[in-house]
This record gives structure tokens, sequence and C-alpha cells, in this order.
């Protein structure tokens, strides 16, 4: 697999990292203030002057730089020491995000039945509007958690401190209305693009964190989400397509046709679900007719439900997809 920009990356916990560094790791809550730099570089990841959105409706931050950031975020947080290091179960973790200047949070969940050793398949999963990074993970009698389980998955959940992930693309401007996404982006103020960029970051530093702790199998990383979070799933696994296997957006075709990576998309599995009853829906059908006509590697599927009463019912389909993807 290869990083944004196609430049080769192992992605395992503890082995060589971008430039030849060794991947080094992530610190549980209440430990993460011995971090030096919080991950900034001196500029919250920030180095693309050229004044240029990789994605047009994104932000201006250059991804080689935020991906460099959080590697040198985890490399100041390693603590094989640690009593939380490579940990099982239901954690609550934080970590010193200087840029942000908050201790931010993450959920993280390692199957309890892992034996220490066995590289695992990484799940990440990005919140919709209004909710957090325990939201999802307890709803539905924790039905994530217990996927995540059944599947023997690590499922992590990021933040995004206070922006959309990076993508400003909002409900009025879905998939198959550009000039909708260009008034959207036109409205960019500098409070929201530092706050997308913010989000960004975090969700980066995260995965970052935990594949600098744990062993991962770098041919079986997932990244999926729900509304807001979806729209998250399609930026952030544009812009980094180089971490995930396959992507799973979940009611909220929040990406366009043009001014977006889709040719680093072309050997990635696809899963798209919506529920009949959702505002988005006629745009996810737009956005899956597009895709099989373009010949991408996507799956659709639908269930009669809302906005929000389609997620229960996804989630199964969502996780048997990833068995079906991974370590290919």
């Amino acid at each position: 697999m290869s990083g944004a920009g196609g430049a080769p990356r192992e992605l395992a916990g503890g082995a060589p990292g971008a430039a030849g560094e060794k991947n080094v790791g992530g610190q549980s809550s209440g430990e993460a203030g011995a971090s030096t730099n919080g991950g900034t570089s001196g500029n919250g990841g920030r180095a693309n002057t050229s004044g240029q959105r990789s994605i047009a409706f994104g932000t201006l931050l250059d991804a080689q730089t935020v991906m460099t950031t959080a590697q040198q975020l985890a490399k100041s947080l390693i603590d094989p020491n640690s009593a939380q290091w490579q940990a099982k179960g239901d954690q609550h973790r934080k970590y010193k995000f200087v840029a942000a200047n908050v201790d931010e949070p993450y959920r993280l969940y390692v199957p309890t039945n892992w034996d220490g050793k066995t590289k695992l398949p990484l799940a990440m999963f990005l919140h919709g509007s209004g909710s957090d990074e325990n939201t999802y993970v307890d709803q539905n009698s924790k039905q994530l958690i217990t996927l995540a389980q059944q599947h023997g998955y690590l499922l992590v959940a990021p933040l995004g401190d206070k922006g959309a992930y990076g993508n400003f693309l909002r409900l009025t401007a879905p998939f198959g209305k550009p000039d909708e996404a260009a008034k959207l982006v036109a409205q960019i103020t500098t409070e929201t693009e530092r706050s997308n960029e913010l989000s960004e970051q975090d969700v980066v530093n995260v995965l970052e964190l935990v594949l600098a702790e744990y062993p991962i199998d770098p041919k079986s990383i997932f990244l999926f989400g729900h509304s807001m979070g979806s729209g998250g799933t399609w930026y952030i696994g544009g812009k980094y397509s180089g971490y995930f296997r396959g992507l799973a957006p979940m009611s909220g075709p929040f990406v366009q046709e043009t001014g977006y990576p889709w040719d680093d998309l072309k050997n990635t599995p696809l899963f798209i679900t919506e529920g009949t009853q959702a505002p988005s829906v006629d745009a996810s059908h737009t956005l899956r007719d597009w895709l099989k006509l373009k010949g991408f590697k996507s799956e659709y599927d639908e269930v009669n439900a809302d906005h929000g009463g389609m997620i229960s019912l996804v989630l199964p389909a969502i996780f048997d997809f990833f068995d079906r993807s991974k370590g290919q």
C-alpha cells in the first residue's frame, strides 16, 4: 500500500515508517502530557503554501506533512512501560494536541481474546454531527463493540476535534450538485478553515497513535462513518488513501465528481449504505450509478429506514464487507 503522494509505507506497529523511522506509540489517558511537540512541528501540520486544495472541498493542509506530523507525535508519546500499553477491551484515551490546545479524546476497543502478538485488522469510525467519539460506540447496546469483538477488529473512534474531518460539504451539496459545493467552499472563513484543519489532523494523529502502539495488518485497515462521518470517510479516505484497504460511508454522499482523487480509489473496495427515508437517498443513488459506470469496486446496500434508523441495520453488513476485503 502507498501513502499520500504514492510513497510506500509500512503501517504495522513497530515496523519501519515513513523515512525509515521506527513507528512508535500511543499513550493512555492521563499520560499524554509527556509530549514535547504535540505533533505540531511548530505549524499544526500546515505546509501547503500554494493556496491550492488537493481536494476541492477540503482544507489547504498538505497530506504528507499531516502524516509526518502525526508520526512525530506518536514518537514523542511512546511508553511501552505504561500499564495501558497494548491493553485490551474498551478504553477511553486522550493525547495532548498542542495545536488545538486540548487533551484530545478518542475511543478504543481491542478484542479481549487478542493474543497480544497477532496483527489486528483495524476499523476507524467517524461520528456524525452533534455527536462525539463515544455516541455511536455506546448506542444500540454498544453494537459497534460487539461487532468488533465478534469479527476480531481493533475499533477506534476519534473525536475529530470541533470540525468535520476536513470536508466542507453538507447536505445541501451532496454528490451531483457541484454548484452547491462551490457555494459552500466560497463561504469558508479563516475560522472554519482552521477548525477543519484541526479536525483532519486529529483523525490522522489518532490513527498513527494506534498504528504505533498495536501490531496492525496494513492490508486490513478500514474507514467508515455516518452522516458527517460519511463525508469524513470520503474525504480522509481519498486524501490519505494509502492507509485504507476499504471505505464504508453511511448515509452521506458528501463527495463530488470533480476535484477529488478518484484515481487513487480505483482499486479500493467501497461499500455505500443508505436509508430509503434519508434525505440524501437520491444523491446516493446518483453516486451508486456513477461508480458502477466508472468501474469502481463498489457495493451498495439500502435499508428501509430513515437517516438515523439505518445505522444499526447496516453495521453487520459493513463488518462482513471488511471481512471480505481484508488482507488482499
